[in-house]
């Protein structure tokens, strides 16, 4: 009896056209095995709803053909149900797909559907919103906000966005409680990460894993403008935990206190929440075919 495989394509994730998607499933994926449907998200969150509605109607696979932020729409709904996700990297850093070394090139990246090789991956939560590469407040979610609101898409862009407002920035005051433990830094950003990088091969924190059960708590601090190249090379060879700036602490569960309300971001996508933020974790909640 063949699977049943839905995609949920986001139309415009990295900027890119997708009109060609449906040859590419006619051409590569064994249909022998699977019976495919393909579906385009219209809005924001509308891949949350396409994804629950694939678990009604007892899809076995859901594949998410786009970037972090719709991988993380349906990652969302999927965790937990038993049912088995895919991904066709489709985005700006595709941060997930590259830490799972899913191929970025799309022909390779459905013949790897065709296998049905899976592991189970850890899923992290700030309050009770979910995320699957990475989390964080500060600069970063300050960007990702920036970013949201721009028509023009793609890693350039986001650069340009970085570099636009990373001089006005103003650093925060965070307390975090661990086990009963508080600390209090001054930080440019926190990223809690799941897997070690953002994306585009960038490493925050080089040493984490997605299926511990641990987040890596990355702290960077307030840092002089003419170090942030050498901060950037760091990411890019995996030594950011060799910086002074960046201080690195694995958690399981953790709470942050900051000095407003914000923005925090879920997989690179910007959502306002309030001073305290509870950051935990569920062990191997996601099945993925890698």
């Amino acid at each position: 009896m063949k699977q049943k495989i839905l995609f949920i394509v986001n139309p415009i994730s990295g900027g890119l056209n997708k009109t060609f998607f449906p040859n590419l499933i006619d051409h590569y994926l064994n249909l022998k095995i699977f019976d495919a449907k393909i579906v385009y998200t219209n809005y924001i969150n509308h891949a949350k709803e396409l994804a629950k509605r694939a678990i009604d109607n007892q899809y076995d696979i859901v594949v998410a053909v786009g970037g972090d932020g719709t991988i993380n729409e349906v990652a969302g709904i999927l965790e937990s149900s038993g049912k088995t996700m895919g991904i066709i990297p489709c985005g700006s850093g595709n941060g997930l797909a590259r830490t799972l070394k899913i191929p970025l090139n799309h022909e390779k990246a459905i013949k790897k559907i065709n296998l049905l090789n899976t592991i189970d991956i850890d899923v992290g939560l700030i309050d009770n919103e979910k995320f699957i590469n990475m989390a964080g407040m500060g600069f970063d979610a300050h960007i990702s906000a920036h970013f949201a609101n721009s028509t023009n898409r793609g890693f350039k862009n986001y650069i340009k966005s970085t570099l636009s407002e990373i001089s006005s920035y103003k650093p925060q005051t965070y307390n975090i409680t661990i086990e009963d433990k508080t600390i209090q830094r001054q930080a440019f950003m926190l990223s809690i990460a799941n897997s070690s990088q953002y994306g585009n091969n960038a490493h925050i924190a080089p040493a984490a894993s997605l299926n511990d059960n641990l987040l890596d708590l990355c702290i960077i601090k307030p840092f002089p403008l003419f170090i942030f190249p050498a901060l950037a090379f760091r990411m890019f060879f995996k030594t950011t935990h060799q910086s002074k700036y960046i201080e690195i602490i694995k958690v399981n569960n953790a709470v942050i206190s900051r000095e407003t309300d914000g923005p925090i971001h879920l997989d690179g996508e910007p959502l306002l929440k309030g001073r305290d933020l509870k950051v935990s974790i569920k062990h191997l909640a996601l099945k993925l075919i890698v």
